[in-house]
């Protein structure tokens, strides 16, 4: 099956709004319940978790590629202002051509107006944070923040934080896995009690 190239939304606005909705289909896939808040005046866009075990999402997406062309700009402020610390617990962003999202805690970007993602080499700073959900997933389980050189059990088997290089090797590996089966290559696994 031929992969769907996403259309670029023109209006920053609709297509961060169309992000949203990207990013709560996502979670969903991964197993998470979110949940998109009413209204448009809180410091966050979508809630992680269950009750009493909630985190605040912003949700950012790119399509700007950095000058050298080797990933993008994703900017993370508001009103070209960084956001006042504990406006959110995670930043989401996703690299609309890549169709790569980034879950990336908000101690990691203070004061910061903008990142660089998909990138290599010595620019790669976030690249532990690609598609990093046991991230949001650890969160929702547990109610607290935390390191991402862990392991946590996710009921059917185990994620390992991307925090060091065989992690993000295995985290690229499940998420290109999990491609595959979305897009029909590789038969899923049959369930055994089926």
């Amino acid at each position: 099956m031929k992969r769907r190239k996403p259309r670029i939304i023109k209006d920053k606005k609709k297509r961060g709004e169309w992000a949203e909705s990207v990013f709560l289909a996502r979670a969903g896939e991964e197993g998470l319940a979110a949940s998109k808040p009413w209204g448009d005046s809180r410091s966050y866009d979508c809630v992680v978790g269950r009750p009493g075990k909630f985190v605040a999402v912003q949700v950012k997406s790119t399509i700007a590629r950095l000058v050298s062309g080797e990933g993008y700009n994703c900017s993370v402020c508001s009103s070209h202002k960084p956001y006042p610390p504990g406006s959110f617990d995670f930043v989401a962003a996703y690299v609309i051509q890549e169709d790569v999202w980034y879950i990336i805690p908000e101690k990691e970007i203070p004061g910061l107006k903008s990142i660089s993602l998909c990138t290599v080499g010595g620019e790669a700073k976030y690249e532990e944070y690609r598609e990093a959900w046991g991230l949001l997933r650890k969160v929702a389980e547990t109610g607290e923040t935390g390191s991402s050189a862990e392991q946590v059990s996710t009921g059917e088997s185990t994620v390992v934080h991307p925090a060091s290089a065989l992690g993000r090797m295995e985290a690229a590996g499940n998420f290109f896995r999990r491609y595959m089966e979305r897009s029909n290559l590789i038969p899923q696994k049959e369930d055994e009690n089926s």
